[in-house]
């Protein structure tokens, strides 16, 4: 099946990220693969997603579990083979379901062919490809910046007796993107991806792709500036404001060649950006214009502490501000975070206000595999990490290896019908398996509920791509009007436990969305009782 051309398929989608290592295991060697993948697409595509997320398959020593890439071209033969994945993209297709992977483009595995190149000399064809330089004259580093894993960014190579740069692990490498042949050589990657017949992109820590080529110092930053939505407080990454690491003007136009290259594809990209104090504005600057991607997601719904009417309220002001025609993708877990159930500490009532509130926002969103399942974040002992993460800052922070154990299809087995295996990659948690997708079909389960509020974006235009006005907070209460052509929605979601009173706008308005738990008006108001919704449509 070939999907309806349509350029503008991205705005107001519902994308559904995988984590392969965690999805279905097809072979019994307890890790999840591509061929895995294939029989459970038939969930995704009943959940109501238009797309999936397939996080990174690609060769890789796994140092960091596929985020560091030794072959961009190929799959790691742990997930399958390129067959598996053409079978993959025709599935996804014939369901309706489009197909997004992850490109990791601001580094490489050290064992990646261009790395093992560029590290034998300062003279090799591939000697600028990687973020090389001197010591300073007392042999200290470069600059003080600092790799998001801890400890400095930099680390000394003997064979050319220079740094190279890495924001994450030692093992991953930055590329160079201030040498041209490495951007078409990754752009090439795009194009081998959409010839396949990829759909479009999420790309891995877009705003680092450029350092600052005079390699200046980042200042400190203040403490009570300090934030972190991955371990708060245990990284001292935080410790300064990253002025000329990342987030580099040389990148708006790197964006622009990605874009003239998706093009012709009708593929779209949402980048991931990286950055606790400015995250909005540079989603704002990376997806205005539509000239760059189509849409990033910043960590703002991402955040240890439970977003509030006011802080939706406040983020999309600044939205506003930066860029009237940002286009943001919200999500509340990923792969990285600690899974929202558990970090805001929400009731199944709450978690389905939250779920609606989502739905009824402006922009595109992401839902994480097991979220519309209520998952909560899985324990995980020491013993049994995985995430170099969590094992260089245990205890303070767990690491992010309590999002990513396996997903849980039955409640019948200790595996979760996850793996036929006696072991998995990671323990299937006991707290997951009475909500299993099987044990969930039942009216007023969670998955119940996502599936119920995808059908209701999907019935209503204005809530994928209409605008929205009068966004406001009342007490705990968020509520704003979504407009497409003739339809106007009037949503109201409490989030909180206490009551809110709101005042419908002007104008005759019919209630709607009864069977997402909202309640109709009393004339002209509405009370909100704890994690209740009203959701009106204007006549």
């Amino acid at each position: 099946m070939t999907l309806k051309t349509d350029e503008n398929w991205w705005r107001g989608a519902v994308i559904y990220q995988i984590y392969p290592r965690s999805f279905q295991d097809s072979n019994g060697d307890g890790i999840g693969d591509l061929a895995g993948i294939i029989p459970r697409l038939d969930h995704i595509a009943d959940l109501g997603a238009d797309a999936i997320w397939l996080s990174p398959f690609f060769t890789s020593p796994m140092k960091d579990f596929g985020y560091d890439v030794s072959d961009y071209c190929d799959v790691d033969p742990m997930f399958g083979t390129l067959a598996d994945f053409d079978a993959l993209i025709a599935r996804a297709h014939d369901l309706g379901l489009r197909v997004m992977i992850d490109l990791v483009l601001s580094h490489t595995s050290d064992q990646h062919p261009w790395f093992r190149e560029s590290r034998q000399n300062r003279s090799n064809p591939k000697a600028d490809w990687y973020v090389w330089a001197d010591p300073k004259p007392d042999g200290t580093p470069p600059t003080n910046w600092l790799s998001i894993f801890g400890g400095s960014s930099w680390q000394w190579d003997a064979r050319r007796e220079q740094y190279y740069l890495h924001n994450f692990l030692i093992s991953q490498p930055d590329l160079n993107f201030h040498n041209p042949a490495v951007q078409e050589a990754v752009l090439d990657v795009a194009r081998f991806w959409l010839a396949r017949g990829v759909d479009g992109f999420r790309l891995d820590t877009i705003n680092f792709y450029f350092h600052d080529k005079y390699l200046r110092d980042n200042p400190a930053l203040p403490k009570e500036l300090r934030n972190d939505s991955i371990a708060p407080g245990v990284n001292p990454y935080n410790h300064q404001l990253h002025l000329f690491d990342k987030n580099q003007p040389e990148n708006l136009e790197f964006l622009r060649k990605l874009r003239a290259v998706m093009k012709p594809f009708g593929a779209a990209a949402v980048g991931e950006v990286g950055d606790a104090q400015r995250g909005l504005e540079i989603m704002a600057e990376y997806t205005s214009g539509g000239d760059k991607v189509q849409m990033c997601y910043p960590f703002e719904m991402l955040q240890p502490k439970r977003l509030t009417a006011d802080a939706v309220v406040q983020t999309f002001a600044r939205m506003a501000a930066a860029a009237p025609d940002a286009w943001p993708c919200w999500s509340y877990s990923n792969h990285d975070t600690v899974r929202h159930i558990t970090r805001w500490n929400l009731s199944a009532d709450a978690a389905k206000a939250y779920t609606v509130l989502l739905a009824c926002l402006r922009g595109s969103i992401c839902l994480y595999q097991g979220e519309e399942l209520g998952l909560p974040e899985a324990e995980i002992a020491f013993e049994d990490l995985q995430d170099p993460y969590g094992i260089e800052f245990w205890p303070e922070f767990k690491g992010r290896d309590g999002a990513r154990t396996p997903m849980v299809w039955q409640s019948d087995n200790r595996m979760g019908g996850f793996t036929q295996a006696e072991k998995a990659w990671l323990p299937v948690s006991p707290s997951h398996l009475p909500l299993a997708a099987g044990a969930q079909g039942g009216e007023g389960s969670m998955l119940d509920h996502y599936r119920r509020v995808l059908a209701f974006r999907r019935t209503h235009a204005s809530l994928r791509d209409g605008a929205q006005v009068h966004l406001q907070a009342v007490g705990e209460a968020v509520s704003f009007l979504r407009q497409d052509g003739a339809e106007t929605l009037f949503c109201a979601i409490n989030l909180g436990a206490g009551d809110a009173t709101l005042a419908l706008p002007e104008g005759d308005w019919q209630a709607i969305g009864a069977d997402l738990g909202g309640i109709a008006p009393e004339g002209k108001t509405v009370v909100l009782g704890p994690w209740q919704l009203c959701l009106a449509q204007k006549v």
